[in-house]
């Protein structure tokens, strides 16, 4: 393939609206709109026998930050090893200490969970200290790939350092822009910076089937709604498909 187009999915519905859109790979997590978390061994089987294309696991135990405890190491380590023998194709992870650099030895001690996984630094780094010392960490640690937004709420404003990036990595490692992408900002990066993965999760909010509705009982935050699924769009999949087609072909 030559490029890779990337969809976040939290259920079943929204892997199978990414594949029949052509993505050629999902990051499966739980909970998206809290950045994502671990998500459930089950899910993960379940969309392993829906869809046949690539699967990473993100690996967050929390939303938050990305200083973790011995607790929260623990769980990490453990979910690799369990998501390696359930067969996941990758694993999505990232680590801080509390100075803002890459928390090698933990990082390390992942990398050597993969087996025949492949490894995705995730958006840790667009937090991280110093971005340029944390791509060379990243490389010299083993990732395969880093999921960043250059350093932005969106990939679009982040265009200048994942110019940067680019033009530093030299091919050593694959730079996947994420946040914010859509057809239209895939064009945009594209016009400066000549990456060939991205990553999205193109949803759209459905209204729940529920009929009655206690509007006065919150489950969690507040200001979201309980009434609302957000769920992958099969069509702004298609047209992020379509405008990288556009540029390298169909593979």
């Amino acid at each position: 393939m030559n490029y890779i187009l990337e969809c976040c999915c939290d259920s079943v519905e929204s892997a199978l609206a990414a594949s029949a859109g052509g993505a050629t790979r999902l990051e499966l997590c739980s909970n998206l709109i809290i950045g994502g978390t671990t998500p459930s061994l089950a899910l993960f089987q379940t969309v392993r026998e829906a869809v046949n294309i690539r699967i990473h696991v993100l690996l967050r135990p929390r939303f938050g930050d990305f200083c973790y405890t011995d607790y929260e190491k623990s769980i990490l380590l453990q979910e690799a090893r369990m998501f390696r023998k359930a067969g996941a194709d990758g694993i999505v992870i990232g680590a801080l200490r509390p100075n803002g650099d890459l928390d090698h030895e933990f990082l390390e001690s992942m990398i050597r969970q993969r087996g025949s996984m492949s490894v995705t630094l995730h958006r840790a780094f667009d937090v991280c200290r110093d971005p340029i010392e944390a791509l060379e960490d990243a490389i010299r640690l083993g990732f395969d790939t880093i999921l960043t937004s250059g350093g932005e709420n969106n990939a679009v404003s982040g265009i200048g350092l994942l110019k940067k990036l680019y033009e530093t990595a030299e091919g050593r490692i694959d730079l996947m822009a994420g946040s914010g992408i859509s057809a239209e900002a895939i064009e945009s990066i594209l016009a400066s910076v000549p990456l060939k993965s991205f990553h999205m999760s193109g949803k759209k909010v459905m209204e729940s089937p529920m009929v009655y509705r206690k509007k006065s009982v919150s489950m969690g935050l507040r200001f979201l709604s309980e009434y609302e699924i957000w769920q992958t769009d099969e069509e702004k999949i298609n047209e992020a498909r379509l405008v990288l087609e556009k540029k390298y072909g169909k593979g």
